[in-house]
C-alpha cells in the first residue's frame, strides 16, 4: 500500500486528504485535478472506507478508464464504482426498472435512433416536418428532460403555437420510445432523477451503497445531473465537486454553469480548495489564457501558476485563406517532425467540424500521417448499424426502430405493404411488432409465402438469441454469416462492399477486445458501451499520427505542440453566440480550454479570405485575439482583393491617405451597443476593421464601412 499523499502540493494534500461533507475543488487546467480525485479515493479506502461504498462520476468512458487504473497502481483495494453519469444511470435503471416503470432490457437509443424515431412521431402527431424538423424538435425535448419536464407536464405548461406542436411531438416521441421498450440518452438522466427525487426507499439504499460522491467536471453538469448528484447525497451530505467554471463549454447541450458557482449556497458549510499551480503549460501560454479569460465576468477568480519554467514559444500568424493556412500549419508540423518531434504530440484544432476538409487534403497531398477524433462516426456506418440493429432485437424484441432496420436488410422479400399488414395486426391485437411477426400465420391479409418469409425471420432470431449468452465478437460473426449480410456484400452489389466487409470484421475486433478487458462481458452491457461512446473516447494517443479535432473534443487532453485555426469572427465566436453575452463568454471559455491544452508551443492563426457556404469572403479576425498579449500581423492588402470582394460597391469608405480616421483609446458611438472605446483599427481601404471594446463589455470587431460610429 502507499502514501496517497506523497508529491502532492499542500492544495492538493488539502483536498485529498478531506474526509466529511460537502468539498469544492476549483482546479484551473493542468493543476492535476484527476491526480487529486484518484489519490482522494485511494485515501478514502486506506482511511477505512470499503471500495463499494465510494462512487466516482466523470464525463467521458476513457476518462472513467484512466481513473480506474491509477487508483488500481496504487496498490489499494479496487471496487470503488467509477464511471461516467450515463453509465450510472443505467446500472441503476437495470437494478430498479421496476420503480420507474420500465423494461430492464431497455435499449439505448443514440442520436440516429431518435431521429429515426422523432421522424415516426411527427408523422404519427400529423406536424409539418418542413415547420418542425426533427434536429429542432429533438433539442427542445432534451431540453425538456434535462430539464425533468416530462410530456404531461409540458402540455400542462405549453402556452403559443409552437409549444403546443412541440407539446405534441413530445408526447408521440415519448410514446414510440415506451412502446419500443427503448431510452434516449436524456432518460437515461430524466428517469433516474425523477426515480430518486420520488422514491424513498431507493433513495436511502443508493444513500447508503454510496457514502462518498466525487463528481469531475462538475461545471458541465445539467439541471437533471446536478439533481442525482444531490439525491444521491441527501443523507449524508459527503459530496466532493471538482471542476473548473473557465472551462465549461457544453452550455449548448444543458450543461448549467451555475452548477459550479452555486455550490457553496447549496453546501454553505463546504470546503473549498483552488488548485491554481499548473504543471502542463509554459508561463507564455499560461499568460496568454489567462489574460484571455479575465474578460469574462461569469466566473471565480482565480491565479494560472506556471511551475515548467520559460520555453517553446507562442505565435500568431495571418494567412490568405485556409488552403494558405492548411499548407502553413503542415510546413510547421513537418519541421517540428523531421526536428525529432513525435506526431503524436502535435494537435490541430478548429470550432467546427467543417474546418478539417482543408487540413485533410492538406495532410494527404503532403503524406503526413494523422488522425480524426471523431469517432462515433464508425459506428454510424450503415452496415455496422445494420449488425448492431441485430444484437439490440436479440435484447429487446420490442425495439421496433431496430426491427424495421433489419427485416429487410439484406433484402428477403419483406416489403413495406406486408410490414404495413402486420403493424396493423399489431394494432389490433395490443401486440408488439415483433409479437405479431411471430403470429404471422394468424394474419389472413399475407399470402403462404410472405408468412414463410418472415417465419424463417423471427426462427432466425430466435436461434441468434439462444448463442446470445456466449462470446459476443463470435455471435457478432454468427449474425454476419446467417443473416445474409455476408453473401450480400461478397455478392458485390455495393459498390463499397470491401469496406463494408473491413469494418464488419473491424467490429468483430473491437468485441474482442471489450470481452478481454470486461469484468463480466455480456451482449447487454456491449451494446450500452457503445450507445455510450463519445468523440473523445475514440482518440488513440499511441499512434504516431497528428490529432484534428474540434476545440470541444480537445477537453480533457494535452499536447506538447498545438496548432488552433481559423480564429476568425464568425467562426470563434461563432455566429451563433452574436447577439448573447452568456454564450460570448462560453465561446471565451472554449478557446481558453484550446490554449490551455498547450504545453510548450502554441500557434494561432486566421486568414484574410475564407470559403463559407461555397462564397469566397473576407475573413474578420476574431476579437478574441485582441483580448491576448499579442500583436497581430500586419495585413498587406491582398491582389485577391478587387476579384473576390463580396462586399456592395455601392457602399465604400476610402479614407485619407494621411489620415487614420480612428485611433486607438478614442471614444466612439454606435446605435445598438452604445459608448465604447476603440481597441484597434486595420486600415485595409474599403475593407478596414475597427475594433471597439463597449461599455457594456463586449468587444466587437466591426467592418468600418458598415459599423456607423460616430466620434465622441
Amino acid at each position: 500500500m502507499q502514501n496517497t499523499t506523497t508529491q502532492l502540493t499542500p492544495s492538493q494534500e488539502k483536498a485529498v486528504n478531506h474526509k466529511d461533507g460537502a468539498l469544492l475543488v476549483l482546479a484551473g487546467p493542468g493543476s492535476g485535478k484527476t491526480r487529486v480525485i484518484t489519490h482522494r479515493i485511494a485515501n478514502l479506502i486506506n482511511s477505512g472506507v470499503a471500495p463499494y461504498k465510494i462512487c466516482a462520476i466523470t464525463f467521458t468512458n476513457k476518462a472513467a478508464g484512466q481513473m480506474n487504473q491509477r487508483v488500481a497502481e496504487m496498490g489499494t483495494s479496487t471496487g470503488a464504482h467509477i464511471s461516467t453519469f450515463h453509465s450510472l444511470c443505467v446500472r441503476i435503471l437495470r437494478k430498479y426498472a421496476q420503480f420507474a416503470a420500465i423494461d430492464s432490457k431497455f435499449s439505448i437509443y443514440d442520436s440516429a435512433d431518435q431521429k429515426r424515431c422523432m421522424k415516426q412521431a411527427i408523422k404519427k402527431a400529423d406536424i409539418d416536418s418542413k415547420s418542425f424538423t426533427p434536429g429542432k424538435l429533438l433539442a427542445a425535448v432534451s431540453s425538456l428532460k434535462n430539464n425533468l419536464i416530462d410530456p404531461e407536464t409540458f402540455k400542462t405548461q405549453s402556452d403559443g403555437f409552437y409549444a403546443a406542436k412541440v407539446a405534441k411531438v413530445y408526447r408521440a416521441y415519448q410514446q414510440l420510445l415506451n412502446e419500443n421498450a427503448s431510452l434516449d440518452f436524456d432518460d437515461l438522466l430524466m428517469k433516474t432523477a425523477l426515480l430518486l427525487r420520488d422514491n424513498q426507499q431507493v433513495r436511502d439504499e443508493l444513500n447508503d451503497r454510496f457514502m462518498y460522491l466525487l463528481v469531475d467536471e462538475y461545471q458541465d453538469t445539467n439541471h437533471a445531473q446536478y439533481c442525482i448528484a444531490k439525491s444521491l447525497v441527501a443523507n449524508h451530505g459527503n459530496i466532493c465537486v471538482a471542476g473548473d467554471p473557465d472551462q465549461s463549454i457544453y452550455r449548448w447541450r444543458g450543461a448549467d454553469i451555475t452548477n459550479i458557482l452555486a455550490f457553496e449556497k447549496d453546501w454553505p458549510d463546504a470546503t473549498v480548495v483552488k488548485l491554481e499551480e499548473n504543471f502542463r503549460s509554459t508561463p507564455d501560454i499560461l499568460s496568454v489564457a489567462d489574460k484571455l479569460i479575465a474578460a469574462n465576468k461569469n466566473r471565480k477568480p482565480k491565479s494560472l501558476i506556471p511551475v515548467r519554467p520559460p520555453a517553446g514559444k507562442v505565435e500568431l500568424a495571418c494567412f490568405e485563406d485556409e488552403q494558405e493556412e492548411a499548407q502553413g500549419v503542415a510546413d510547421k508540423i513537418n519541421n517540428l517532425i523531421r526536428q525529432g518531434v513525435s506526431a503524436r504530440n502535435i494537435a490541430v484544432f478548429y470550432r467546427v467540424n467543417a474546418m478539417s476538409r482543408a487540413m485533410e487534403e492538406c495532410f494527404v497531398r503532403n503524406q503526413m500521417p494523422y488522425q480524426i477524433v471523431r469517432g462515433v462516426e464508425f459506428y454510424s456506418r450503415k452496415e455496422i448499424r445494420d449488425i448492431l440493429a441485430y444484437l439490440k432485437i436479440i435484447v429487446n424484441p420490442a425495439d421496433e426502430i431496430a426491427l424495421l432496420r433489419i427485416i429487410n436488410t439484406p433484402a428477403r422479400g419483406i416489403g413495406k405493404v406486408t410490414i404495413d399488414k402486420v403493424r396493423r395486426y399489431a394494432l389490433t391485437h395490443g401486440l408488439s411488432f415483433y409479437q405479431a411477426l411471430a403470429k404471422v400465420h394468424a394474419i389472413d391479409s399475407l399470402s403462404q409465402a410472405h408468412k414463410g418469409r418472415i417465419t424463417a425471420f423471427v426462427k432466425m432470431i430466435e436461434n441468434f438469441k439462444k448463442a446470445a449468452p456466449d462470446s459476443v465478437s463470435q455471435l457478432i460473426k454468427k449474425v454476419f454469416v446467417e443473416s445474409g449480410l455476408q453473401s450480400f456484400f461478397n455478392s458485390g452489389k455495393e459498390s463499397d462492399d470491401n469496406s463494408a466487409a473491413e469494418n464488419i470484421n473491424e467490429l468483430i475486433n473491437a468485441a474482442a477486445v471489450y470481452e478481454r478487458h470486461a469484468e463480466q462481458p455480456s451482449l447487454m452491457d456491449y451494446l450500452q458501451q457503445i450507445s455510450l461512446f463519445s468523440d473523445a473516447d475514440s482518440y488513440d494517443p499511441t499512434t504516431e499520427r497528428v490529432a484534428l479535432m474540434t476545440l470541444h473534443a480537445a477537453k480533457g487532453l494535452e499536447f506538447e505542440n498545438v496548432f488552433i485555426i481559423g480564429v476568425e469572427d464568425g467562426l470563434l465566436p461563432h455566429e451563433r453566440s452574436a447577439e448573447s453575452d452568456d454564450e460570448l463568454e462560453e465561446e471565451r471559455r472554449l478557446f481558453f480550454v484550446g490554449i490551455t491544452r498547450a504545453e510548450t508551443n502554441l500557434h494561432i492563426s486566421y486568414t484574410r479570405y475564407r470559403t463559407v457556404r461555397g462564397q469566397y469572403r473576407r475573413a474578420v479576425p476574431s476579437p478574441f485575439l485582441y483580448e491576448l498579449p499579442l500583436e497581430l500581423p500586419h495585413q498587406q492588402p491582398s491582389s485577391r482583393e478587387d476579384s473576390y470582394d463580396d462586399f456592395d460597391d455601392d457602399i465604400s469608405y476610402e479614407p485619407d491617405e494621411e489620415v487614420v480616421p480612428f485611433t486607438k483609446g478614442q471614444l466612439v458611438k454606435h446605435k445598438k451597443f452604445g459608448l465604447g472605446r476603440v481597441e484597434q483599427f486595420i486600415e485595409m481601404g474599403q475593407n478596414s476593421v475597427i475594433v471597439v471594446k463597449f461599455k457594456a463589455g463586449q468587444t466587437k470587431t466591426l467592418m468600418l464601412k458598415y459599423a456607423n460610429l460616430t466620434k465622441v
